[in-house]
């Protein structure tokens, strides 16, 4: 017989005379089991979940008592059995489905109600070994969850208790549980699974040590429905769990380019963390100034004059708890985003005065942020590590005759630091622990060279004996040669050009100090 297709399955409430409930997350189940007991359900439940009922004073069958078999294997095997499956996945309104399982003395069940071990938590723990992780690899609730997703058009799923409310008003209701609802909880059922699976499968990538792993999973959650995309006439949504990283406590909802420039502000802070009070502002995802003081006011101010235009409308984040003097500074322009460890209560006052002006709290460490990046292609997706190596400076050589003095060692690490978050080709001309010029996504290292110089100039700064820092290798000494007319002192740069002697020799030649740290920096 042939089976009828989704737009003509039967669209009726589904009325639930029977209900499987296996759950390891136990929250609300009383609230749920109870609700259910006065609707007349009968109730079938596993070990744990059977006991916790029965202790509400609730009537329930144990589910050994349905399939005539005791549960085995330490409890391995409980559900796995055709008087449990036939029940979930027989198609009630299919005749021939409702003539076997009567033959076979199955009943239909037209609720299940199942979430899993904790996989994910229990990965997380520290120390913990392959064989206690395994253990908690659920076997029968997936195969339940799937089984009554399979069929939502005859059964009713709930994977998780945050899908209770909607479910026991509708149950309240007495007319039954809707078709749109079924389908509904079993879309969400499968993405459960899914992201199950994929934990699990991820966990054996780590413990195999695959590089790369045959398989890329990634599975995440719906944050937020954005308003539009980069521009108006794009479709955006934000997935992921950023809520756990930060917490944007006051103003509008952050944006698609929002959440970019944030990302782009956790980035480069999370180099300062650990160093002297630091302040960057970013604007479309580039730093426009960086500054780093033993005083947090002063480094916001360091970091502005690097370019007192750009930050207007743009994001400042801060590495320590942001002050009043901080705040008032900063308060002088519209800033539409602030992102800070802290806040001092004075200073909150102020800056919430202003109600479109977002505030973001940093709830974890900079350094727990990002240690992979994707970026969607043609086909497929590109992984990489994220560019989170250390800087160490025992690792550098310095390659010219001149050696850096203790104050051009500062700048020219201070220097690096930034340009690796600048994008290619990135320059950063600095000084006295501060950005005096900033070029970027030029073709050409001597463009972006020139522009930082140029933005500079606007502002009336003194390059006189600063450091420059090239995030890749400069490919001819023309580069090394503007930027001592500019008044650069000494350099930083990976090295490894086929020109490096030549480069080299001009360095020389202009008195200057130059260090290669073998490590390139592109950000494309």
């Amino acid at each position: 017989m042939a089976l009828k297709p989704l737009s003509e399955l039967p669209k009726n409430p589904l009325k639930i005379k029977r209900a499987l409930l296996s759950v390891s997350d136990k929250s609300r189940l009383e609230e749920l089991a109870r609700a259910l007991d006065n609707a007349g359900v009968e109730l079938i439940s596993t070990g744990g979940t059977a006991k916790a009922i029965a202790g509400f004073g609730i009537a329930v069958k144990d589910v050994s008592e349905i399939t005539g078999f005791q549960e085995c294997l330490d409890g391995r095997v409980k559900t796995l059995h055709p008087m449990v499956h036939g029940g979930i996945l027989a198609r009630t309104s299919h005749n021939a489905d409702l003539e076997e399982i009567n033959e076979l003395g199955i009943e239909p069940i037209e609720l299940v109600v199942v979430n899993l071990y904790p996989f994910k938590d229990t990965v997380a723990k520290p120390d913990i070994t392959p064989a206690e992780a395994t253990e908690f690899i659920d076997i029968g609730g997936p195969t339940m969850i799937r089984a009554a997703a399979k069929n939502f058009a005859h059964v009713c799923i709930l994977s998780q208790p945050g899908q209770y409310n909607d479910f026991l008003n509708e149950l309240s209701d007495g007319e039954g549980i809707s078709f749109d609802t079924r389908k509904r909880l079993g879309r969400d059922a499968f993405a459960h699974t899914a992201d199950y699976d994929a934990a699990i499968s991820n966990y054996f990538n780590e413990i195999t040590a695959d590089e790369p792993s045959p398989q890329f999973n990634i599975s995440l959650p719906l944050s937020q429905e954005l308003r539009y995309g980069e521009n108006p006439h794009q479709k955006a949504a934000v997935y992921g769990y950023q809520e756990e990283y930060i917490d944007c406590f006051h103003g509008k909802k952050l944006s698609y380019n929002n959440y970019l420039d944030v990302d782009a502000a956790l980035n480069i802070i999370s180099d300062f963390d650990e160093d002297k009070p630091a302040c960057a502002i970013i604007k479309h995802t580039i730093p426009c100034g960086v500054g780093i003081s033993d005083d947090l006011s002063d480094a916001y101010k360091k970091a502005f004059s690097t370019d007192t235009v750009s930050p207007f409308g743009g994001i400042v984040v801060v590495n320590r708890t942001l002050d009043l003097e901080t705040a008032r500074a900063i308060d002088e322009i519209f800033t539409e985003i602030i992102i800070a460890p802290k806040y001092e209560d004075k200073a909150l006052e102020l800056l919430q005065a202003k109600k479109n002006r977002r505030l973001i709290r940093m709830k974890i460490g900079a350094k727990d942020f990002s240690k992979e990046t994707y970026r969607s292609i043609f086909g497929g997706a590109l992984k990489q590590d994220a560019d989170l190596h250390a800087i160490d400076q025992s690792e550098f050589e310095v390659v010219t005759d001149r050696k850096p003095d203790e104050k051009e060692w500062e700048d020219l690490l201070f220097s690096w630091k930034v340009v690796r978050h600048i994008k290619s080709n990135a320059i950063v001309y600095a000084k006295d622990g501060r950005t005096l010029g900033i070029g970027s996504g030029q073709t050409s290292r001597v463009d972006s060279s020139e522009i930082a110089v140029a933005k500079a100039n606007k502002e009336g700064l003194d390059f006189n004996g600063c450091a420059i820092a090239s995030d890749a290798f400069f490919p001819f000494a023309d580069g090394v040669e503007a930027a001592a007319k500019a008044g650069a002192k000494a350099v930083i740069q990976p090295g490894g050009s086929i020109r490096d002697e030549e480069v080299i020799a001009k360095a020389n030649e202009f008195g200057m100090t130059m260090v290669f740290t073998g490590k390139r920096h592109f950000k494309h």
